[in-house]
């Protein structure tokens, strides 16, 4: 028996196997070398970033490193971490992102809810009119004596509160509720559910490719953001991570490559500091948290962008 099902395996096999040319062979040759090397363009500065900060900061200096550290120190981290607004920055940021993300996320959906509702008869000028706050904004002045007139100036609150609502977001998150069949809201209805409750028990679960790509758009902005903090949180209390590593950059880059730090003066163990290996673990620390959030919502997001953008 095991036997004929072998050669039935086979004779499939053989007879679906397609035949490559040799120009089939040398563009899955070309194919493969091309990718391989997009791969390393692509990686090389990270990882180069990466030798760098766990590598001595004055060996730094020499040059020469490329993917691994030439002499292993945590010197450059701890120079980082001695900032005594770090922790308060890193807990504001973090803070931040959950409540902007969560908030943001159910603000524009059930906004795209409503959008995406046909028995809404003024859904097509409300979309327009959102639309048209894409391409129109006040500015930055009016926009300060917004928030003062608010009293959210040098608040948390001017971190999540303005960005609770993105046009763009309702439109691809309602672009994907369009798509949905109309049949699940209309049964939901004949079994007597209100439409808070079609929203939430039957409309969101199935939006879970949308909700995550726009969530990481929203997270991923609010946490490379230090502009909001610059201009309108003037506070140490206030401080946010990518604000005061942008500082310390800055101050670093002003700077040549030469000792800035004297032993024993802010460096663990008595080492000495370089700008070069303060802007690698400086990069290090801001780029780190938010690749670690991107692997557990990349399958939803190909799909998610996909199909958002389908209708219009």
């Amino acid at each position: 028996m095991s036997t004929r099902l072998e050669q039935k395996s086979k004779y499939v096999k053989a007879k679906y196997k397609v035949r490559q040319t040799p120009g089939d062979i040398v563009f899955h040759i070309f194919n493969a070398i091309l990718m391989m090397f997009l791969v390393v363009v692509m990686l090389y500065p990270m990882l180069n970033t990466l030798a760098i900060s766990f590598n001595e900061p004055l060996d730094s200096v020499r040059g020469g490193i490329y993917l691994w550290p030439r002499i292993f120190s945590l010197a450059a981290y701890e120079a980082v971490f001695e900032n005594e607004l770090l922790l308060i920055a890193f807990r504001n940021s973090v803070a931040r992102t959950i409540i902007s993300t969560v908030g943001g996320l159910f603000v524009c959906s059930v906004a795209a809810y409503v959008l995406s509702r046909r028995e809404f008869l003024l859904r097509k000028f409300v979309t327009i009119y959102f639309v048209v706050t894409m391409y129109v904004a006040a500015g930055l002045i009016p926009t300060f004596f917004l928030f003062q007139d608010l009293g959210i100036l040098n608040t948390f609150h001017v971190y999540w509160l303005p960005g609770l609502f993105g046009a763009f977001n309702v439109i691809v998150i309602r672009s994907y509720m369009q798509g949905l069949p109309d049949s699940l809201v209309e049964a939901a209805r004949i079994d007597g559910a209100g439409e808070f409750r079609i929203f939430l028990q039957v409309i969101l679960p199935i939006c879970k490719p949308v909700l995550a790509t726009v969530g990481l758009w929203i997270a991923v902005g609010n946490w490379n953001d230090w502009f909001t903090t610059e201009v309108f949180a003037r506070q140490n209390h206030l401080a946010t991570l990518q604000h005061e590593l942008m500082k310390l950059v800055s101050s670093a880059m002003a700077e040549t490559d030469t000792p800035t730090i004297n032993p024993g003066e802010g460096s663990s163990g008595g080492h000495i500091m370089t700008p070069i290996a303060m802007r690698a673990a400086i990069t290090m620390v801001a780029t780190i948290p938010i690749l670690c959030v991107y692997p557990f919502l990349q399958k939803y997001f190909v799909k998610g962008v996909h199909v958002g953008s389908v209708k219009g």
